[in-house]
C-alpha cells in the first residue's frame, strides 16, 4: 500500500528525514483515525509538505509500525519523549501530538528525494494529512 502523507514544514520535517537526523513520523488522535490500523512494515510513504505546494518531493519504506492502546495525557507525553530521538519533534508538534489517546509510531527507512510531482486529490474531499491511495500511480498527474 502507497500512502500520501503531509509532514511539517515549518518543523523542517522533510529536511531533517532526508539528512537522516529524523527516522520516525508520528500521527495521533483522540480516536483511532487514519492511519491507525492501516499502515505496515513494508508500505511506501510519499512526502508533500504542508505549504499548499501540492508537489510530492520524497519516498520511503515503513520499517516498522506501533499503534498505540487508549493512552492517558502522561502516557502519551512519555511514549513521545521516549522515542524523541528518532521523532526530532520540535516544542510545537510535542504540545500538538502530546494527550492524544492515540498515538501511530511510523519508523521510516530508504529515505529518498524525488523529482517533484503533483497528485490528484480529488477523490479525496477532506484535507487529511494522511492518504492511503492504494499505489501512487493511481494518484500521480
Amino acid at each position: 500500500m502507497d500512502h500520501v502523507v503531509y509532514v511539517d514544514a515549518k518543523a523542517r520535517e522533510l529536511e531533517k528525514l532526508l539528512a537522516g537526523e529524523k527516522t520516525m513520523i508520528v500521527r495521533g488522535a483522540t480516536g483511532r483515525k487514519l492511519p491507525y490500523g492501516r499502515v505496515q512494515a513494508n508500505d511506501r510513504l510519499f512526502f508533500i509538505q504542508n505549504k499548499g505546494d501540492g508537489m510530492v518531493r520524497a519516498s520511503a519504506r515503513v520499517s516498522e509500525v506501533f499503534n498505540s492502546e487508549k493512552l492517558t495525557e502522561e502516557q502519551s507525553a512519555e511514549l513521545l519523549q521516549g522515542n524523541q530521538s528518532k521523532l526530532q519533534l520540535t516544542p510545537e508538534q510535542i504540545k500538538r501530538w502530546s494527550g492524544k489517546r492515540y498515538l501511530v509510531l511510523i519508523e521510516v527507512a530508504n529515505i529518498q528525494p524525488l523529482e517533484p510531482f503533483v497528485i490528484d486529490r480529488s477523490e479525496y474531499g477532506n484535507m487529511d494529512d494522511w492518504l492511503p491511495v492504494d499505489t501512487i500511480e493511481k494518484v500521480k498527474k
